[in-house]
């Protein structure tokens, strides 16, 4: 058994290197890249502020604000510190917020690290840090590539964009679905949409028919144009086709992610407006699949004759079947607003087999995509509530529901008013 002394001795020795790995600890500094992680968040009215894939450049307007996002393990502390350089100038001033904190970085030519200083996280989640240029002696506040992040809160780790050859994706961030297990030999597929005011954001599509072949839904395609959309991937043996369309509805190839026909309505939808759609899949006896679709205006409880529009029948070759792999998905395609809050409810689903049965879906399984799934974002969560399930995405908001997760609504236990038989469709 040691003496107290020896013990004491032993302390001692130790003393030094328990000092250093406490000091070595507090150093460590982890480098989070603005190219998949930053957004303009508030635009001067020139715009010419940039976020690319190599950092914030441009950056001329005192009025302009880039946000940093990461996600933090813990609360506690952040050290944080510029990277990058100036450009033109020999001295510029930049204002760093947290949490209503403001610290001022001064970033002084020769130098490419520029301490910021430090601040208190009061959560666990996504932390949001707020760039602005207060002043430079230059045209430009400086190019900045990444933040260099140390403290308490950064000990168990950071989460965020760090694959360079995806920050398109990152920024435009996670996808969430929703499956639905539909019987055999399900034809129609009936769905219906509301997106909350203040969701519908640009570059959102809330798709709310998708199927094994393509998908329908809404977008917001820019301050002044909205659409209903319905396209069909070509299959791997041919070429989809158009075979008609309705009236003002736009038909055309798409190419990009995959290739097909591409058909679209340009209707002013509006949030907090129920919208609903119906697709088909008809096998047509000589080997190939006529997948066509309707878009149903708001209808007031109890009406039958709640209009539809057809938007169009597409011919997909190689393939004869039913409705296989049914699901809805949310998604934002604009990079640039990839970190504005979205979220839809999608409710009130039926499957109707090819002998007229109507079948209600009440279950459905939450999926992610590859930008979750390989942890480059995790704002992207759903569930059910009353009537509905729900899919919420890209506001970096903190609490999500894991992959996989099958979410369970309420019965509405009343068919919808639609007579299938009675649906507009121009002859071939």
């Amino acid at each position: 058994m040691r003496s107290t002394a020896t013990r004491l001795l032993l302390s001692l020795a130790l003393l030094p290197l328990a000092l250093l790995s406490g000091a070595s600890l507090a150093q460590t500094k982890t480098v989070v890249p603005l190219g998949g992680n930053a957004f303009i968040t508030r635009t001067a009215p020139a715009g010419e502020e940039l976020v690319d894939d190599t950092g914030l450049h441009n950056w001329s307007s005192k009025q302009a604000v880039a946000s940093v996002y990461f996600y933090v393990k813990r609360p506690g502390q952040l050290d944080l510190s510029l990277v990058g350089g100036l450009n033109g100038a020999t001295r510029s001033t930049v204002e760093v917020s947290v949490e209503g904190q403001r610290r001022l970085a001064v970033l002084a030519s020769g130098a490419t690290t520029f301490p910021a200083g430090r601040f208190e996280v009061s959560r666990p989640g996504y932390v949001k840090v707020d760039l602005r240029g207060v002043r430079s002696d230059g045209d430009y506040f400086g190019d900045i590539s990444a933040l260099e992040v140390g403290g308490s809160a950064t000990s168990a780790g950071l989460v965020f964009a760090n694959d360079p050859a995806n920050f398109y994706w990152s920024r435009r961030g996670p996808s969430g679905h929703l499956g639905f297990s539909v019987p055999d030999n399900t034809e129609y597929f009936y769905s219906e949409v509301t997106v909350p005011r203040g969701h519908d954001h640009i570059g959102t599509y809330f798709m709310a028919n998708g199927f094994n072949g393509g998908y329908s839904g809404i977008q917001v395609n820019s301050a002044s144009e909205r659409r209903v959309l319905f396209s069909v991937w070509d299959s791997p043996t041919g070429k989809t086709t158009l075979l008609k369309k309705g009236p003002d509805v736009v038909a055309q190839d798409f190419g990009g992610e995959g290739t097909g026909g591409q058909s679209f309505l340009r209707y002013d939808w509006k949030p907090g407006q129920t919208y609903r759609f119906i697709t088909r899949a008809h096998p047509d006896g000589n080997g190939s699949t006529l997948y066509s679709a309707w878009f149903g205006l708001p209808c007031a409880n109890g009406r039958r004759d709640c209009p539809w529009k057809f938007i169009a029948t597409w011919k997909y070759d190689g393939a004869s079947t039913y409705q296989k792999g049914v699901y809805s998905f949310i998604e934002c395609f604009n990079p640039a607003l990839g970190y504005l809050d979205r979220k839809a409810w999608y409710g009130n689903q039926w499957a109707v087999s090819n002998t007229g049965a109507w079948t209600e879906m009440t279950s459905a399984r939450f999926t992610v995509d590859a930008t979750a799934s390989n942890r480059q974002r995790l704002d992207i969560t759903g569930g059910a509530a009353a009537p509905a399930f729900y899919l919420r995405n890209t506001g970096f908001f903190s609490r999500a529901e894991a992959a996989g997760t099958v979410f369970t609504r309420k019965r509405s236990h009343a068919r919808p008013n639609v007579n299938l038989a009675a649906l507009p469709e121009p002859a071939l």
